[in-house]
């Protein structure tokens, strides 16, 4: 029988490659790639590329602008590289700091009214800047500006103020006005109503601003523009406590005159004085005080009394009859304060009269008081001096 035979199928060989040839690895494209994926990849790169620059571009413009803009504050904070430019800023009583800054910005001392507010609220000074009139220039930074406008600045416009002797308080709070020092509203409250820490004026009420006439010092004062009306008559009253020392109060209290009394001797021989007479004018006052019994019968008969009372104008005989506790030639003695404020000669003048026994004086001709003692004596004078005549 023949032998079956079981041949295995023969194995398909493949083709191997030669020494030295590399084999191309199989590729499998999916559907619709159309066969180029590298150019796709390039594309993506590019894009990335691309962004990426411009991200660099916009950081490093931004960092520019943040810094140009980082620099022009830091400038404006600190001063730099501005024009130059000096003002007088004034700030009013009642003003805000809101409209502060608005001037400061207005008038090209800040540039940046954001930037200003916030760096006065963070140093705690926007609270510290007080009403009156400074100088300002644009060489101040932030925190000059600031200080610069507080009152301990030294940059508060002043101003020099010459009180002369024998003025009365509503002459020297006019003045005070003129010089721009306060007004005469605020002066004259300041005067009537705040209680000012001095001995000699303890005794006299508030509530009427005359109430300080006789104690205002004649003298050269420096104020502040828009001071504040208590502290400026503040300094009049120092003046005049420094002036008028404890051992002259000594020598007062002793005698038989208080001191607002001898204040109003004082205010009438400096409304009267040529400026040589002092002690004989205060001579006649006294003999007409302490003899009530003589010729006077204790009027005074001083014309500056009419003057204090009628506005400032030249007396008249209608003015001997106005009704009034200062009209001399109405009431006997003293009038019931000073009528102006006196000078330290006037002062030691009151407290230390001539011994001339005359009850009289009048002007003459040659602008120089003539003293007498009895009325036929001053009768006779008047009728031979022209200045009388033509009236």
């Amino acid at each position: 029988m023949p032998q079956d035979y079981y041949e295995p199928r023969e194995r398909r060989s493949e083709p191997h490659p030669s020494h030295g040839e590399r084999e191309t690895p199989r590729r499998e494209h999916s559907a619709g790639s159309g066969g180029r994926p590298r150019k796709k990849k390039r594309r993506s790169a590019g894009r990335t590329a691309a962004l990426v620059l411009l991200y660099v571009a916009a950081v490093i413009g931004m960092s520019i602008l943040l810094a140009c803009i980082g620099w022009t504050a830091a400038g404006d904070v600190l001063a730099l590289n501005k024009p130059e430019k000096t003002i007088t800023f004034t700030i009013t009583e009642h003003e805000d700091f809101d409209s502060v800054t608005d001037r400061l910005k207005d008038e090209g001392m800040i540039e940046y009214k954001f930037l200003f507010k916030l760096f006065a609220s963070i140093t705690h000074k926007k609270d510290e800047i007080i009403a009156g009139s400074y100088t300002l220039n644009t060489d101040m930074d932030y925190r000059a500006l600031l200080a610069g406008m507080s009152a301990n600045s030294s940059n508060r416009s002043e101003v020099t103020v010459t009180i002369p002797e024998g003025y009365n308080t509503d002459q020297i709070f006019a003045l005070l006005e003129e010089k721009g020092v306060s007004t005469v509203e605020k002066l004259r409250e300041a005067a009537a109503s705040h209680d000012y820490a001095f001995s000699f004026l303890q005794d006299i009420p508030l509530g009427d601003y005359h109430r300080l006439e006789g104690y205002l010092m004649p003298a050269t004062y420096d104020f502040y523009i828009n001071h504040d009306p208590i502290f400026a008559i503040n300094k009049l009253l120092v003046h005049f406590d420094s002036q008028v020392k404890d051992d002259f109060r000594e020598k007062v209290a002793a005698g038989d005159f208080t001191l607002r009394e001898i204040l109003t001797i004082a205010s009438l021989i400096e409304r009267e004085t040529t400026g040589e007479d002092r002690t004989d004018i205060a001579a006649v006052i006294y003999n007409r005080l302490n003899n009530p019994g003589a010729g006077t019968q204790g009027y005074l008969q001083i014309d500056a009394t009419l003057v204090y009372i009628n506005g400032g104008k030249e007396p008249t005989e209608a003015d001997k009859s106005i009704d009034s506790p200062y009209n001399t030639y109405l009431y006997k003695g003293l009038p019931p304060g000073p009528i102006a404020n006196p000078g330290m000669e006037s002062i030691i003048a009151a407290m230390n009269p001539s011994d001339s026994k005359d009850f009289y004086y009048a002007l003459g001709d040659d602008d120089t008081h003539h003293f007498f003692k009895t009325y036929d004596q001053l009768q006779k004078f008047i009728n031979s001096q022209e200045r009388y005549k033509a009236s």
